[in-house]
């Protein structure tokens, strides 16, 4: 089998060091796709000249501190790709996009190399995978076990090390299920997160771009990389600055099902692997109780069996009415009982869903992260061929009722059933937990000691701050971050909206203030930073040190993230001042190497 193209944190550190460059690693995806041209993973690739294209033209031109800097991915065949035929998984249906869904150009503009196109359960309907005219992927774990669906080849994709991540989309588990049977991480961020313009709906009201990779960290980096909201986009919502830092686990509050609504159909490899898990979890967080989760199956069984089926064909009727042949027989029958509802049973759902919300939103007062099962059980290709619609039914348990509830959630490998079958848990959290879903899912399988998350200041008492000068690692005033109690996160860049300043002091080292370009035809720049996290209770006494004509204030990151940071009054920046913008940072400027 062709060698793994390696995840996110494995290439980088690869360029990096120089060992590796985008075009060689074009060429290592070309040699892996040839290896597996049998398989039913891709729908469309990317032509070979034109991959090689960008991948030098990334190697020559492109900049390394771009988030994705030469990372390869795949997007589910329902989202556009400009010069690609979009097809939903049904070939009568495809149409040649005329450009990139926004969450796909913003991969690209991040310096990612994008591979192709990937199967799925047609219209993405169904958590099989077994549902595409193009052939039905199996789970990387043998056995004639299925992948899961909608996302199935994104998730093998993945878990294959086709690709170092893929996109997918996620309505009732699409993002989560293929990410349990393949042994990866499927995030599913909160509904408008990720722009689901230029995406084909399946649930238009509750459709999700979801991400796989191969570990939390690569998917939180790709979910900052890619989220945006968009003028074309109205479903689309911005994640609120209170939500951007993460808790700590060792403050969460952990809510564990209560064991009478716990099913595993008959699977006790699986109760016994999910019950293994949430006492590990158990270690890493500050307090846990029982919960019932009657409100959120109730919410779930809404999806199929009330009137959100109907919103399947409001995309798809005259489709589905013109075409019924070119339909997978399972997918038309799914399709079909959306006839059977009409507008009061519309509105009667929404009613019931809106008790059902309140219902989970009293639970959300006493728990912060809820754990459930990905999936309660495992199928073979052939067991999902006896009951299509009944055991897709029970794949979907504990995962349809997420964008119904506007939850957001993340699914993590959990090892192995005696029979040898991949195990999984979902971390579920109220709408815009995202990050703080992910770092007690990275501490989850990461191995961090039991007692490491535990002893903690309390994420509400930490703010990020974006560093650009004298507070850098290394400089003169850093020392006032250090001893106020604050670590270093990592380097970033801001969005290229900004100005760089050098002004004179009388020590003569100069001190760099950040403008934010005005809308009056200035060029901004991407300006190089450092994130650290410091004790709430600090930052005023950083701020009552910090020298006019300098700030904190907002500042916009490449990622899309507005975080705290140090901002120069635009009336300072005339001469004497020099403008060093185009050297990209404080440290550039003065020769020192920038830091990746």
């Amino acid at each position: 089998m062709p060698d793994p193209v390696g995840s996110i944190s494995d290439l980088r550190s690869a360029y990096r060091d120089g060992s590796l460059t985008p075009a060689d690693l074009a060429e290592r995806v070309l040699d892996g796709l040839a290896g597996r041209d049998r398989e039913p993973v891709w729908i469309s690739t990317v032509p070979a000249d034109r991959l090689l294209e960008r991948a030098r033209s990334l190697s020559r031109h492109g900049d390394p501190a771009l988030p994705l800097y030469g990372i390869p991915f795949a997007v589910k065949d329902n989202i556009d790709v400009a010069g690609l035929v979009t097809t939903a998984g049904c070939p009568d249906f495809g149409y040649l996009a005329a450009q990139d869904a926004p969450v796909v150009r913003r991969l690209l503009d991040a310096g990612a190399l994008l591979v192709g196109k990937t199967n799925l359960d047609q219209f993405a309907t169904g958590l099989t995978g077994a549902r595409s005219p193009y052939g039905s992927c199996q789970s990387v774990f043998g056995g004639g076990l299925i992948s899961g669906g909608s996302s199935s080849g994104s998730a093998v994709a993945v878990a294959s090390g086709q690709v170092s991540f893929a996109l997918g989309t996620d309505t009732a588990g699409s993002g989560r299920v293929p990410a349990a049977l393949n042994g990866i991480v499927g995030l599913k961020p909160t509904r408008g997160l990720l722009s689901t313009a230029g995406v084909v709906p399946a649930c238009r009201s509750l459709d999700c771009v979801s991400v796989f990779a191969a570990d939390v960290a690569g998917a939180v980096e790709v979910l900052h990389a890619a989220r945006a909201v968009t003028t074309a986009d109205p479903w689309g919502r911005p994640l609120p600055t209170e939500q951007v830092a993460a808790r700590m686990p060792g403050t969460l509050r952990l809510g564990v099902p209560d064991s009478a609504d716990l099913e595993f159909f008959g699977d006790t490899g699986q109760e016994v692997r999910f019950a293994a898990g949430v006492q590990r979890l158990r270690t890493f967080v500050g307090s846990t109780r029982s919960v019932p989760l009657g409100a959120f199956f109730d919410a779930g069984d809404l999806l199929y069996r009330g009137p959100w089926v109907a919103e399947r064909l409001v995309a798809l009727d005259d489709f589905l009415r013109s075409h019924p042949d070119s339909v997978h027989p399972v997918t038309r029958a799914v399709l079909e009982t959306g006839r059977r509802h009409d507008a009061v049973d519309a509105f009667r759902g929404q009613h019931r869903l809106r008790e059902l919300r309140a219902q989970v939103g009293r639970l959300w007062q006493d728990i912060d992260v809820l754990v459930v099962p990905t999936v309660g059980t495992t199928f073979t290709l052939d067991e999902i061929a006896e009951d299509p619609i009944g055991r897709n039914a029970m794949l979907g348990r504990y995962t349809q009722f997420a964008n119904l509830l506007d939850l957001a959630a993340v699914t993590v490998p959990n090892g192995f059933t005696s029979a040898g079958r991949p195990a999984s848990l979902t971390l579920v959290g109220p709408a815009f937990t995202d990050t703080t879903l992910a770092r007690l899912a990275a501490t989850l399988t990461e191995g961090e000691a039991p007692g490491a998350a535990v002893e903690v200041v309390p994420a509400a008492a930490e703010l990020l701050v974006a560093v650009v000068g004298r507070h850098l690692t290394g400089e003169s005033r850093n020392a006032e971050l250090v001893g106020r109690g604050a670590f270093l996160v990592g380097a970033a860049r801001t969005a290229p909206l900004y100005r760089l300043f050098r002004m004179d002091t009388p020590d003569g080292e100069g001190l760099p203030g950040l403008v934010r370009v005005v809308p009056d035809g200035s060029a901004g720049h991407s300006i190089e930073v450092e994130l650290w996290r410091l004790p709430a209770q600090a930052v005023g006494g950083l701020l009552a040190g910090v020298p006019a004509p300098l700030s904190l204030g907002w500042v916009r990151l490449h990622d899309g993230r507005d975080v705290l940071g140090f901002l120069c009054e635009a009336y300072a920046t005339g001469p004497p001042a020099e403008d060093i913008s185009a050297a990209g940072g404080w440290r550039a400027y003065r020769g020192a190497p920038v830091r990746q």
